[in-house]
């Protein structure tokens, strides 16, 4: 092991490497710092296995050093080697990126190496389960959650010097024939070849990723014109179009490519891959096999939009909304252990929709707050009937908070309110939280949270492994539960990968002390995969779909008898 130490006490210095030497089975290097700044230096062209670091420096103090150098070296294991016998700051430590924290006079030369030695398994661990969590399985490119990440940094440094950031959307043309004909192994290598190829043709700077199934996304900023953007277009099409052979056979690819150029098309991530999308669809109906890119004219062309828009008005006044409640289970025996209350919308001429439909549209529109309001109340008001029933008692209740509910500052009276109105009991609701939501204002979202728990509900973390929340801000918030997204869960039972992921999840929210929930469970072999890595609640058709209050009212009542 090569370890640095940033220790400016040469007295100390010397205890260490006295200690070093005691265990010659340890072979450790010791490099020695005397102040932050000459550590930094040095982890800037050297490489090391470790640090031990003091956190009384003459030019750094406290948790500054531990940050400092995890700035400077991302993946370096931290061990604190510290004089003060504090648990708080020791908790802290390793809340902040630390993987130990010995005391100075209570350190032998064993107890030294061993934690040196568990420091860095403990940091390969932690960067494999980053690493899976952030990039597709399959391909080895970014993944859904890390291409929204790349891109809010690329929309950051384009706002900055003042250019223009293309999203390519890309959807392969007539994938589901391949896939079907010659089978998923045959589309899975279809899909890694691809992946090479889009990689290969294009620019350092620029983000290649998968976003699921066929679909490919790439992020390019600091473009200087669109002839510039259609060339690269051009040039994805050109790297697709050599022939595959597949089982001795030879296949062509081709791509349908939307693309949304910033600051044209859209501010946010979120509207940009809307109208990237909505482009590569405009190229798929012009016959595939080409780029389009996106125009105002095709926001408008859509009049169901529009009619949503308008019916999303009238619907709360109208009592068009109603809840359907899904079973949430106990994995070891089966038993309902509570329900997630799901919105839907009574369209007067649409029929009966699901939430992907309108509350996207709610959110653009500001109306998302009313009808949070209406859910927790309505929600807690059934809750509270079976609440008082033989079938019903101690059922705990979910409700989903979208992020600008969660934004809302008075979401906290709010919560309250319902709760004594309805007469529901804290402990037993449960509210969701969008994963994304918990991003941004560190300080107001664990305050936000704090607030809520304060209240005795239980907080729980929604969809969790897509979006981009930060592991050292989860372990300082309330949580209760993670919910590990259903893109994971489906494929649990054959990806290896997706079950090294879920494994990972598994074991985050065991470590907070929260509950592991997995959604979207369809098949049997799911569930046994899952009960099989201690996952603690299962969700998802294969329990029961989501259905009216009287139908699980009789479900609820069987399970009694």
């Amino acid at each position: 092991m090569r370890v640095l130490l940033v220790e400016d006490s040469a007295a100390d210095a010397r205890l260490v490497l006295e200690m070093t030497r005691e265990d010659p089975a340890s072979s450790v290097e010791l490099v020695h710092a005397t102040r932050l700044t000459d550590a930094l230096r040095r982890l800037s062209f050297e490489t090391f296995d470790a640090a031990l670091l003091d956190l009384s420096l003459p030019d750094a103090r406290g948790l500054e050093v531990v940050k400092r150098v995890q700035e400077t070296a991302t993946d370096l294991p931290i061990v604190v080697f510290s004089g003060q016998q504090d648990e708080a700051q020791a908790l802290e430590s390793v809340r902040s990126g630390a993987q130990d924290y010995l005391l100075k006079g209570r350190t032998d030369a064993m107890l030294l190496t061993r934690a040196l030695r568990y420091a860095i398994e403990r940091k390969r661990a932690e960067l494999q389960i980053q690493h899976l969590a952030y990039h597709d399985g399959l391909t080895g490119l970014p993944n859904r959650r890390l291409f929204f990440d790349r891109l809010h940094q690329g929309l950051a440094r384009t706002r900055r010097q003042k250019n223009l950031l293309a999203l390519l959307f890309l959807d392969l043309d007539n994938f589901k024939v391949i896939n079907d004909s010659l089978g998923h192994l045959a589309g899975d290598q279809l899909l890694q070849e691809v992946a090479s190829r889009l990689s290969s043709h294009l620019r350092d700077s620029d983000t290649v990723a998968r976003l699921g199934g066929d679909e490919f996304a790439i992020i390019m900023p600091e473009m200087a014109n669109v002839e510039d953007v259609i060339r690269v277009a051009t040039k994805v099409q050109w790297a697709l179009e050599p022939p595959l052979y597949l089982y001795g056979q030879s296949h062509h690819l081709t791509a349908s490519i939307g693309i949304s150029l910033y600051p044209n098309d859209g501010g946010t991530p979120e509207a940009l891959l809307r109208c990237a999308d909505a482009a590569m669809f405009q190229a798929k109906r012009r016959g595939r096999h080409v780029y389009h890119l996106y125009s105002a004219a095709l926001g408008h062309e859509s009049s169901d939009r529009l009619s949503l828009c308008n019916g999303l008005r009238r619907a709360l006044d109208a009592d068009q909304f109603l809840l359907h409640y899904q079973p949430r289970v106990d994995a070891r025996t089966g038993r309902i252990l509570g329900v997630e209350a799901l919105l839907r919308w009574r369209h007067p001429t649409c029929g009966l929709l699901p939430p992907s439909r309108f509350v996207p549209l709610a959110e653009e529109m500001g109306l998302i707050v009313p009808i949070g309001q209406w859910v927790l109340n309505t929600a807690c008001t059934q809750a509270e009937l079976w609440n008082r029933s033989a079938a019903g008692r101690h059922l705990r209740m979910s409700v989903n908070l979208s992020g600008r509910e969660f934004g809302n500052k008075n979401l906290g009276k709010t919560v309250e309110t319902t709760l004594k109105s309805t007469g529901f009991p804290p402990s037993r609701l449960e509210l969701e939280l969008p994963e994304r939501g918990l991003m941004g204002d560190e300080q107001r979202t664990a305050s936000s949270l704090r607030e809520l728990s304060s209240l005795g509900v239980r907080l729980s973390v929604d969809d969790f492994g897509i979006g981009q929340s930060s592991l050292r801000l989860l372990k300082q918030l309330p949580i209760d539960a993670l919910k590990i997204d259903q893109s994971f869960v489906r494929d649990v039972a054959t990806d290896p990968y997706n079950t090294a992921i879920v494994r990972g999840i598994i074991g985050i929210a065991h470590g907070m002390g929260a509950t592991a929930v997995a959604e979207g469970v369809e098949t049997p072999e799911q569930a046994a995969r899952l009960m099989g890595q201690d996952c603690d609640e299962l969700q998802g058709f294969y329990f029961g779909m989501p259905q009216p209050a009287q139908a699980l009212t009789a479900l609820l009542e069987e399970a009694a008898d």
